[in-house]
């Protein structure tokens, strides 16, 4: 097997097993905050028993700087979790996954806004047109304000998670000479005391075999799935990458219909190829991130905001 078939089978088992993400967080049955919780406590033991047992740990390659870097990003990303797994109550898996995918577009936003980034009028042209299906795949009709304004609530969820993905992405692209390994274990460590204060372990007496998933968001969502990413971003080209990328979504659609019976209108299924396209476009045409010397964010497992080019 080629590196590259098997950089390629590497990342399309990790999208599989992102796509699988939602239903664990439903099927725990505990908050958000808690959810996210034990998933960084389950994740750092997953992804810290990997770290030792590769060494790397020696030599890892940080400075105060990039580690404070890392810190911010790990803010960013647990948050950003925690409205992701709210959305999911207040939309459904489909509507929160796709609209979660217009993180490259905040990444593009933020590079210009912060970093002053050229802007081009081509990526502008494309976030225009994602957002054009953002309107269509959210589906809103006036009737959801009239009714408490809940599933509109869980839209702004799920942009508030991109938001806090793509400031995750910006934050962490100005890391170099560190293993992304090492970064996203960084991370999930943060999360721990972070979310300490808002974890409800009273809630959580009884959970009994929901535990199981809580688990497995820990050791295959952020241990396995990781390992299998960082692997696989090494050994293939970005154009690859990005398309392989949406296989998270388009699994994450079909579990919400086979579990749930959650299945997007035909009206919001003409803006998802909206997005699909627009992301494309301009994931492709940014700089390429070399990951073998660079980090990357640790993902929920969205498509990678700047994946590597061989």
């Amino acid at each position: 097997m080629t590196p590259e078939n098997k950089g390629t089978a590497q990342l399309t088992t990790a999208m599989v097993l992102s796509g699988t993400l939602g239903v664990f967080v439903v099927e725990s049955g505990a908050s958000p905050f808690n959810v996210v919780f034990f998933r960084v406590l389950f994740g750092a033991l997953a992804l810290g028993a990997y770290v030792l047992a590769r060494g790397w740990l020696r030599d890892h390659g940080f400075t105060p700087r990039t580690l404070g870097l890392a810190v911010l990003g790990g803010v960013f990303i647990v948050f950003n979790w925690v409205f992701l797994f709210q959305s999911y109550e207040n939309t459904s898996i489909s509507v929160a996954t796709v609209v979660y995918h217009t993180q490259p577009f905040y990444v593009v936003l933020l590079g210009a806004l912060l970093f002053r980034e050229r802007l081009t009028a081509a990526k502008a042209g494309w976030i225009g047109v994602a957002f054009a299906g953002l309107v269509l795949v959210s589906g809103v009709t006036p009737g959801d304000f009239a009714s408490g304004g809940t599933y509109v609530l869980g839209l702004g969820q799920a942009l508030l998670a991109a938001l806090l993905y793509g400031l995750s992405t910006v934050v962490t692209k100005r890391i170099s000479g560190v293993r992304p390994h090492l970064v996203a274990l960084v991370q999930v460590l943060v999360g721990i005391p972070l979310l300490l204060p808002f974890a409800d372990f009273g809630a959580m007496r009884g959970t009994g075999a929901d535990w199981g998933w809580l688990v497995g968001l820990g050791i295959i969502h952020t241990g396995l799935m990781y390992v299998l990413m960082y692997a696989a971003y090494a050994q293939l080209p970005t154009a690859k990458i990005a398309v392989l990328a949406f296989t998270y979504p388009a699994v994450a659609m079909v579990m919400d219909w086979l579990v749930y019976g959650h299945h997007i209108g035909l009206v919001q299924a003409l803006g998802v190829p909206l997005i699909v396209t627009a992301s494309l476009k301009v994931t492709l045409a940014k700089a390429p991130w070399v990951v073998r010397t660079g980090a990357q964010p640790a993902p929920s497992a969205p498509a990678p905001a700047g994946p590597t080019r061989r």
